[in-house]
């Protein structure tokens, strides 16, 4: 193998998230399923996340989503997600984002009107309706993970900012809920870095104090999300609305509201009372973009009562391009990513 390989990419965004869809330039993986594929990444080839997330061809905002075969027959294709802080099971934009590259690309035939399939997340399968119109991508509509409140109302005294309330909620992944407001928050665009400032500190609090367990999957690591909350406004019957803000890692806001965080919402909105299957909430980010969740139904987990929930939104392609891996370069480890490039 020489010292140059090529990616293939589709740069996409929802919601302002920008998630890179890597296409073709990555070898099979090792495992059974998408979620062993994921874990092989993770512990032997993480030269690829760090490539692409990382300079010169990255920022941490960013996302990467690389298509692998789907393990489950059900499944038109895997996808594997990868972020500065890892790798999550699951995220509704980075879902949005490879089901609209895979229509794009031709990987997944695109029909006009609403049509249907399954994707396989390393959390397991996924439905998506996609909407098609006049031969553009214009809606997915993904499942959320079952989601559920592990902590409702806990304080904790957090250094320079006092004591606060926060809730905890799993939708993929475990995220502090606070209300933006009692924190002197507006969830505006020029309130970015204080909000960033905050929630980082909240974390670091909340990490230090304790640890959280999944009912099915056990330990997954330190609580990392936190999710600003603004005030909840009914804008139609059995639909409402509410301004948000995503952190995900020090320094990092996302630009749309997130579909675990909307998730999260949801499944504290139905711990409050405050919503019935059917009903919907509309989350608006700093950037003015928004994600839909429905709240679809609920049923028993364990000792746990899951809310089951669909998250939409659009994404749009931004470029289709080939990516050079040169491992001259001293910018590039090649190290662990030049085994899985064909």
């Amino acid at each position: 193998m020489g010292s140059e390989m090529t990616l293939k990419l589709i740069d996409t965004h929802a919601g302002g998230d920008v998630s890179r869809i890597v296409v073709g330039g990555i070898a099979a993986l090792p495992g059974a399923t998408v979620r062993e594929q994921m874990e092989y990444l993770q512990s032997e080839a993480d030269g690829l996340r760090r490539f692409l997330l990382g300079e010169p061809l990255g920022v941490p905002e960013m996302s990467v989503d690389l298509i692998v075969p789907a393990a489950d027959p059900l499944a038109e294709a895997g996808y594997i997600i990868m972020e500065v802080m890892g790798y999550p099971i699951y995220s509704g934009s980075n879902t949005m984002c490879t089901a609209t590259a895979l229509l794009d690309s031709g990987a997944i035939e695109k029909r006009e009107g609403r049509q249907r399939f399954v994707l396989e997340s390393p959390a397991g399968l996924v439905h998506v309706e996609a909407l098609v119109e006049g031969g553009v991508v214009e809606s997915i509509t993904c499942e959320g993970l079952p989601s559920y409140i592990d902590t409702y109302r806990a304080r904790i005294g957090v250094p320079s900012l006092g004591e606060i309330t926060y809730s905890v909620a799993y939708s993929g992944g475990f995220y502090a809920l606070v209300d933006a407001a009692e924190l002197g928050f507006s969830l505006t665009r020029d309130e970015e870095a204080r909000l960033s400032a905050c929630a980082h500190a909240i974390v670091e609090a909340i990490q230090a104090d304790r640890g959280f367990s999944h009912y099915s999957l056990g330990d997954v690591g330190p609580l990392p999300f936190l999710h600003f909350m603004g005030p909840v406004e009914q804008v139609g019957e059995a639909a409402y609305r509410s301004r948000s803000a995503t952190y995900v890692h020090p320094g990092v806001m996302c630009r749309s509201t997130t579909g675990t965080g909307t998730s999260a919402r949801l499944a504290l909105m139905h711990y409050e009372g405050k919503i019935q299957p059917g009903d919907s909430l509309e989350t608006v980010s700093l950037r003015n973009t928004s994600f839909t969740g429905r709240f679809t139904g609920t049923r028993d987990a364990g000792a746990r009562q899951v809310v089951e929930n669909t998250i939409t939104g659009k994404s749009y392609v931004l470029a289709r391009s080939d990516i050079v891996v040169n491992c001259d370069d001293p910018l590039v480890e090649c190290a662990d990513l030049r085994p899985i490039l064909t």
